[in-house]
């Protein structure tokens, strides 16, 4: 081996450890970078936060919005399903048993109807997955919290809280035809309404 590559070897065996440590210091940690609520003289209004561009589609919201046309069956797993997610999104304003008395509402939030009202007792369940994702009045939309099929599932979960109060015992799948048609009003709702989106949420 000539001088020249020999005196290359070497120079690398002691610049190696120094290359090696300068790469260790170009971590997340330690690169220059925005954070969220901070300011920046590269935007005109100085602020680092960025609205998302008007118009701005996520690549999932096809998938979500063929999603939501596929109405699953109502069967224990779909309203186990339910009764979970309209715990968790819906009792703070509708109340555990659906009479609109949430514990936001005991505070002063505007009160929502009771699903036991005729015009709900009628509506089709397409309704509610509707307001679920659209939102209503002062309810804001809920699409981006809750999936599809739980929109399904709270809808669902709804109708049984309805049949459950609202007379004799029925099954749950008859009131919520897989076809769409809306569920059979109890017995003395023949007054309702035959609009079920008017003034409901």
């Amino acid at each position: 081996m000539s001088a020249v590559p020999r005196l290359a070897s070497a120079v690398l065996a002691v610049l190696a450890p120094a290359l090696l440590s300068a790469c260790e210091q170009q971590s997340m940690e330690t690169q220059p970078k925005l954070k969220t609520y901070s300011t920046a003289a590269a935007f005109p209004d100085n602020a680092v936060a960025r609205e998302i561009p008007f118009g701005t589609v996520s690549r999932n919201e096809p998938a979500r919005i063929a999603a939501l046309a596929d109405r699953p069956p109502v069967d224990e797993a779909l309203l186990r399903r339910g009764r979970e997610q309209y715990e968790i999104y819906c009792t703070p304003c509708h109340g555990l048993a659906g009479h609109g008395d949430g514990i936001i509402v005991q505070r002063g939030f505007p009160q929502p109807p009771s699903y036991m009202e005729p015009r709900l007792l009628s509506a089709d369940s397409q309704h509610f997955v509707d307001v679920i994702t659209h939102g209503w009045g002062v309810m804001y939309p809920y699409a981006a919290r809750v999936e599809p099929r739980d929109r399904w599932a709270i809808a669902a979960y709804i109708r049984a809280l309805q049949v459950s109060q609202t007379g004799a015992p029925r099954d749950v799948a008859a009131a919520i035809p897989a076809n769409g048609a809306q569920g059979t009003p109890e017995a003395g709702d023949d007054d309702a309404p035959s609009s079920n989106r008017e003034g409901a949420r």
